[in-house]
C-alpha cells in the first residue's frame, strides 16, 4: 500500500482527476514496480503500445463494440489528465508491461444487453433506476454507483459542493507535491474503506463481479511479479474490493456462467466536451477543460488560467488590460482565502471574471465555458489504430477532400461547379444515407441556386460507432451507400419512401444504386392511387430532376414516372379535394402547395412540353377554384396560385373573392377562404396593401359578420392576420383607419380610388416633388439613368 508497507501497491483515483493523476506520476516514480494494473477492459491490452506513439494525443477513448451487432458499444476515454493514461504512459516510457485488469468487455457488453432487457420488462423500475443512475457522480467508468462517494465524503467534511471539497482536499493540496507520495492514496483508500463498509457494494451488482475479475489479475501479477512489484490504478471505490480476503475459488463462481459476446476493440479521438459530465459520460468532470489546464500548468495555475480568458475575451473583440487580470487575480485569491480554500479554484477565479472582466454580466461567461472550463479539444489516434475498412476509406476520403473532422460545429458552403466541393457533397450525402451524421444541410446563407450547397457540420466521438455499424453494407463509403439504398428501395411499402430515396441517391451520386430504386419507384407508383401519396412523392421526384440536371445525370427514366405522376394528379385531385373536413383540407392545401412548386420544375418530357403541362395545371387550379364542393381554404388557395401566375386577372380574384364572401356563404367557410386566399407566408399580406379593391371587399365582408359568427371565425382569422410581418400589420391597420378598405360600391359618387380620408395624402404621385429627389439619387447610385417616377408608381 504505501513506500514501508509489502504487498502490491494500491493506487485508488479518481477518474479524470488531475491531482490524482500527478499523483500517480510521484507515487509510481517512487515505487518503481515491475508491472502496472490499470482498470480496463483486458481485450485492449494489444491496442496499449499505441499510447506511446507520437501522433496518439489524448483525450482518446478505447471504443469496444459487438461483432454482430455494431451499435451495442462501450467507450473507456483517456484524458491527459486521466490517472490511467499517466500510468500507462509510465509503463510505456520505462519498458515495464502494462496490463487491464476489468471485466472483460466481451462481458461487460453482454450484461448490459441483459439489464435493458429486463428494463424493457419492467418499464417503471426501469425509468426509477436510470434517473437514479443519472444523477450520480462515483467518479467511476459508467458503470455507475447507487451512491456518489464523492458527495458522501464531502458532506461528512461539512461541504455542500463535492467538486469543491474535491479540488480542496485533493487538486490543490497535491499542486506541490507531498513529501511522501503514497499518503494521499493512503488517506482516500481509509476513507473509501469506511463508505464500503457502511453501503457494501453502493447498490450495483455489477461491480462485485468486476471486482472478483479485478483480484484474479491482481493474484496472477504478484504470482508472476512478486508482491512488492505490482502497481494498481484503479477507482478509489474499488480498492477496499482488492484487499478483501477472499479465495480464487470464490471470485472464479462469481465469474462463471456470465454472458459472453464477440467483440473488437480500437482508439478513437475523444473531446473534452465528451468528457463532461453533463454530456452523459457518467465518470466525467463538469470543467474538463479547467482540469486540463490544472494538470498541465507547472506553477502559478490562476494567473496563467486568467490569461487564457483574457486572449479569448479580445478574440472576441472584448476590451480586456493586463490591468484586467492583475486585478482578477488579485480578487480571486483574496476570495480563496475569505472562502478559508488553501487556493482559488474555478469558483473563486469565474466570480473574478465576472466582476472585473465582464462588468457583473454572465453573459459573456457563457463564451468562457463553451471553450475553456470545457473546451473543444479533439484528440487523435495513430494511423496504425485497428478500424473497420468502412473507417479507413472514410478517413482517407477525408484527407483527399481537406475536410477535417472537427467538434465546433461550422458551415460550409459548396459550389458543386467545382470538382472539389462536388465530391464532398457526395460524400457528406453518401454518409447521411448511411445514418452517419456528420453534416445537415442547411440554409445557405448566398445563392439558393441549384449549384449551392450549405451543410452544418460537427464530429462527434460516437460516429465512429455509426461507422462501425454501418461496415456490414459495405467497405467503401460508396459501396455500402449503395447496397444500403438498394436494400430499403426493396423493402420500402410507401410510394414517398422510395421518391425519396431516388432524391437522396442523385444528390449522393449512386448510379449503381438508381436502377433498382427505379423499379421499385415504378411499381409502388403504378400501385398507389391514394392522391396524397402521389402529391407528396411527386416534389422529390421534381427536386430529384433539379439536381440530377445541375450534377449532369442521366435522369430520363425519372422524368418519365414524373410525368406519370403529374398526369395522374391532374385527374385525380379536384373529386378528391370535395367534402373534405377541417383537418383534411388544411392537409390536402399542403399537398396543393407541394404539387405547384413541383409542376414549375418538371420540364418537357411524356411527349408534353413545360407550357402544355403548366396549362393543364391551370385548367384543374381552375377547376378547384370554382367547385362549390371544395373547402373554401383549398379554393382559396387555388384562386391565389393562379393570380401569382399571372393565369387570374385581377378583375377575376376580385369576383372570386366577392362570391367567396357573400352574405349566402357560411362565416367560417368564408374565413376559411380568406385563410387560403391570403394567409401564411405567401405574401398575401402584402397583396392586400397594394390592392384596394380585395381589401375593400375583406373589410366589406368583416364589417358584416354578426357578432355570434364573429366568434367563430375569429380563430381562423387571427391564424391567417398573425402570420403577417408587423410592418403589414400595421400598414393594413392604417389604410382600414384611414377609409381605403371601404369598398368600390361604398365611396362617394366620383372620388378617387385613394381618396384619403385624412388631410396631408394626395390622391396621386406628385411628380414634380419626386423629380426634385433625383439629383441625389444619381449621385447616391453614380448613375445618370432617368428615373420614371409615374412609370414605377403604376
Amino acid at each position: 500500500m504505501s513506500g514501508s508497507t509489502a504487498g502490491p501497491l494500491l493506487l485508488g483515483v479518481r477518474h479524470h482527476g488531475p491531482g490524482s493523476a500527478r499523483g500517480v506520476g510521484r507515487a509510481l516514480e517512487a515505487a518503481a514496480p515491475g508491472v502496472v494494473l490499470v482498470e480496463g477492459p483486458p481485450e485492449g491490452d494489444a491496442l496499449l503500445p499505441l499510447a506511446a506513439d507520437e501522433t496518439m494525443r489524448p483525450p482518446v477513448a478505447l471504443l469496444a463494440h459487438a461483432v454482430d451487432d455494431p451499435a451495442r458499444a462501450a467507450f473507456w476515454p483517456l484524458a491527459e489528465f486521466s490517472p490511467e493514461w499517466v500510468a500507462i504512459r509510465w509503463a510505456l516510457d520505462h519498458g515495464v508491461p502494462v496490463r487491464f485488469i476489468d471485466l472483460p468487455a466481451a462481458h461487460s457488453l453482454a450484461l448490459a444487453a441483459e439489464e435493458e432487457a429486463e428494463a424493457a420488462e419492467q418499464p417503471e423500475a426501469g425509468e426509477e433506476a436510470e434517473g437514479e443512475d443519472a444523477a450520480e457522480d462515483s467518479g467511476d467508468d459508467g458503470a455507475g454507483l447507487r451512491i456518489d462517494p464523492i458527495a458522501e465524503l464531502a458532506a461528512a467534511a461539512g461541504y455542500d459542493d463535492p467538486e469543491r471539497w474535491w479540488e480542496d482536499a485533493v487538486e490543490h493540496q497535491g499542486a506541490g507535491g507531498a513529501a511522501d507520495p503514497f499518503a494521499p492514496f493512503e488517506a482516500v483508500a481509509e476513507a473509501m474503506a469506511a463508505l464500503r463498509e457502511e453501503f457494501g457494494d453502493g447498490g450495483h451488482r455489477r461491480d462485485l463481479v468486476r471486482e472478483a475479475h479485478m483480484r484474479l489479475q491482481l493474484r496472477a501479477a504478484r504470482k508472476e511479479f512478486g508482491d512488492d512489484a505490482v502497481a494498481v490504478v484503479c477507482g478509489a471505490w474499488h480498492v477496499p474490493a482488492l484487499t478483501e480476503k477472499t479465495t480464487a475459488t470464490a471470485d472464479r463462481a462469481l465469474l462463471k456462467g456470465l454472458p459472453k459476446v464477440r467483440t473488437e476493440l480500437t482508439w478513437v479521438p475523444w473531446t473534452h466536451r465528451r468528457l463532461a459530465r453533463h454530456s452523459g459520460y457518467g465518470a466525467g468532470v463538469d470543467s474538463p477543460g479547467w482540469y486540463a489546464h490544472l494538470f498541465g500548468a507547472k506553477d502559478r495555475p490562476v494567473e496563467r488560467w486568467l490569461t487564457k480568458v483574457a486572449g479569448l475575451m479580445r478574440d472576441d473583440d472584448r476590451f480586456v488590460s493586463s490591468a484586467h487580470v492583475i486585478e482578477a487575480v488579485r480578487l480571486a485569491q483574496t476570495l480563496a482565502v475569505m472562502r478559508g480554500r488553501p487556493l482559488a479554484g474555478l469558483t473563486e477565479t469565474t466570480d473574478a471574471i465576472r466582476a472585473v472582466m465582464c462588468d457583473g454580466s454572465d453573459v459573456p461567461l457563457d463564451l468562457i465555458r463553451d471553450r475553456l472550463i470545457v473546451g473543444d479539444v479533439l484528440g487523435e489516434v495513430p494511423d496504425g489504430a485497428p478500424a473497420v475498412p468502412l473507417q479507413r476509406d472514410l478517413t482517407r476520403l477525408q484527407r483527399s477532400l481537406r475536410l477535417k473532422p472537427e467538434v465546433l460545429e461550422r458551415d460550409l458552403d459548396l459550389d458543386l461547379r467545382k470538382e472539389m466541393d462536388a465530391e464532398r457533397s457526395k460524400l457528406l450525402h453518401r454518409l447521411r444515407l448511411l445514418a452517419i451524421g456528420w453534416g445537415e444541410p442547411a440554409a445557405g446563407r448566398g445563392s439558393t441556386g441549384t449549384f449551392r450547397e450549405t451543410w452544418r457540420l460537427g464530429w462527434e466521438p460516437e460516429l465512429y460507432v455509426r461507422v462501425a455499424e454501418a461496415g456490414v453494407w459495405g467497405t467503401t463509403v460508396l459501396a455500402a451507400a449503395t447496397a444500403k439504398a438498394e436494400a430499403r428501395a426493396v423493402s420500402a411499402t410507401a410510394l414517398v419512401e422510395v421518391t425519396a430515396l431516388a432524391e437522396r441517391c442523385l444528390l449522393a451520386d449512386l448510379p449503381d444504386a438508381l436502377p433498382v430504386v427505379m423499379r421499385a419507384l415504378a411499381d409502388r407508383a403504378a400501385l398507389d392511387a391514394d392522391v396524397g401519396h402521389l402529391a407528396q412523392a411527386l416534389p422529390a421526384l421534381a427536386r430529384s430532376l433539379r439536381y440530377g440536371d445541375a450534377r449532369s445525370t442521366d435522369t430520363s427514366a425519372l422524368g418519365e414516372v414524373a410525368a406519370g405522376l403529374a398526369d395522374r394528379i391532374c385527374v385525380a385531385l379536384p373529386p378528391a379535394c370535395a367534402g373534405l373536413d377541417g383537418n383534411g383540407a388544411d392537409e390536402m392545401r399542403g399537398h396543393l402547395d407541394a404539387v405547384h412548386t413541383a409542376m414549375g420544375l418538371l420540364s418537357d418530357g411524356a411527349g408534353e412540353t413545360e407550357g402544355e403541362r403548366a396549362a393543364r395545371w391551370g385548367a384543374v387550379l381552375h377547376k378547384l377554384a370554382e367547385r362549390d364542393p371544395v373547402p373554401g381554404v383549398i379554393r382559396g388557395r387555388a384562386a391565389r396560385l393562379l393570380l401569382d401566375d399571372g393565369r387570374l386577372a385581377e378583375d377575376e380574384a376580385a369576383r372570386f373573392m366577392g362570391l367567396a364572401l357573400s352574405p349566402g356563404t357560411a362565416p367560417t367557410d368564408a374565413a376559411a377562404w380568406i385563410e387560403g386566399f391570403v394567409g401564411g407566408a405567401s405574401g398575401g399580406g402584402m397583396l392586400l396593401v397594394h390592392d384596394e379593391r380585395l381589401l375593400g371587399l375583406l373589410d366589406a365582408w368583416l364589417t358584416s359578420v354578426s357578432a355570434d359568427a364573429f366568434t367563430d371565425v375569429l380563430p381562423l382569422l387571427r391564424r391567417t392576420f398573425s402570420a403577417y410581418e408587423p410592418g403589414v400589420r400595421r400598414t393594413l391597420g392604417e389604410l382600414a383607419r384611414r377609409g381605403n378598405g371601404r369598398a368600390p360600391e361604398d365611396r362617394a359618387p366620383g372620388a378617387a380610388p385613394t381618396e384619403p380620408a385624412l388631410p396631408g395624402f394626395g390622391p396621386g404621385l406628385d411628380a414634380a416633388r419626386a423629380d426634385a429627389v433625383l439629383p441625389v439619387v444619381r449621385l447616391l447610385l453614380g448613375t445618370d439613368t432617368t428615373v420614371d417616377f409615374a412609370e414605377v408608381a403604376r
